[in-house]
């Protein structure tokens, strides 16, 4: 049987880029999605919504509980759990995927986008992680898995975009505290980072359009990594700050040409990692 059939994600985000594709790759295995995600109808500048990747969930393996809210509103995220565990019976992965990017300098950023930020970001990963703990404590093994960078505190990277880096490093710290704090209860929470810059609708609008996809790797190369992570025993395998890259060469996969969004031999190293 494989090793996340049966088993349920929850997931933040979820309806595009990197969150869809670990929610694909779990329901090849016959896994259970739930995901929560404001996006109900299509968007201009944005690929997709909920209902689309409840059905490319469903296409690749999986049974999917697509929800419409805001990681923002406590009570729309403890009713997204509860519809959760009423379908499938409980929730064994949480994924803190939903994040809200700005790179303004200090003097540029507006107010409500910096708070934007911390709610989305920090605080998001903080709620959904608290809502589904009590959850992930009856799983047999329960991982919650936080899309966010190793905390580097080279001052470069707080630079040019300190609110985002606040931002972002305050899901890393949520998730390390979780780390330690739920040892006990064999819960495994760790941060997965992606090497490169990965090819999403935030790098094709933000960080440069079709110059930077063509430095990019495919989200599936995040999923696969996320994947491997799924698989170990939580109880020995917490308060890690993976990179995807690393993670797949420990699994014995050391060709990562199909990965390529571009061309592979050119890639950008992502934010918030030093060669």
């Amino acid at each position: 049987m494989p090793p996340l059939a049966g088993k349920t994600m929850f997931i933040s985000g979820g309806s595009r880029g990197i969150g869809l594709a670990i929610a694909k790759r779990a329901a090849r295995d016959g896994a259970n999605i739930a995901f929560i995600a404001k996006t109900a109808d299509p968007h201009p500048a944005l690929p997709g919504t909920v209902y689309t990747a409840a059905a490319e969930i469903k296409e690749a393996g999986g049974r999917a509980l697509p929800i419409v809210g805001d990681i923002r509103n406590e009570d729309q995220v403890e009713a997204a759990v509860e519809a959760a565990v009423e379908l499938f019976g409980g929730i064994d992965i949480c994924v803190n995927n939903a994040s809200a990017i700005n790179l303004a300098n200090t003097e540029s950023l507006p107010m409500k986008r910096y708070d934007l930020m911390q709610n989305i970001n920090t605080r998001g990963t903080f709620l959904v992680s608290k809502t589904c703990i009590p959850y992930l404590k009856q799983s047999k093994n329960g991982h919650i898995l936080t899309l966010s960078p190793p905390l580097n505190l080279a001052p470069h990277w707080f630079k040019n975009h300190v609110a985002y880096t606040i931002a972002k490093y305050g899901m890393s710290m949520v998730t390390l505290g979780l780390s330690q704090e739920l040892a006990d209860d064999d819960i495994a929470a760790n941060c997965l980072w992606p090497k490169t810059i990965i090819a999403t609708a935030a790098v094709q609008n933000l960080l440069g359009g079709d110059q930077a996809m063509a430095l990019s790797r495919r989200p599936e190369i995040m999923a696969d990594a996320a994947y491997e992570i799924f698989k170990k025993d939580a109880r020995t395998t917490t308060g890690n700050f993976y990179i995807d890259e690393d993670v797949l060469i420990k699994a014995g996969i050391s060709n990562f040409d199909e990965y390529g969004y571009g061309d592979a031999g050119k890639l950008q190293l992502d934010i918030f990692l030093d060669e």
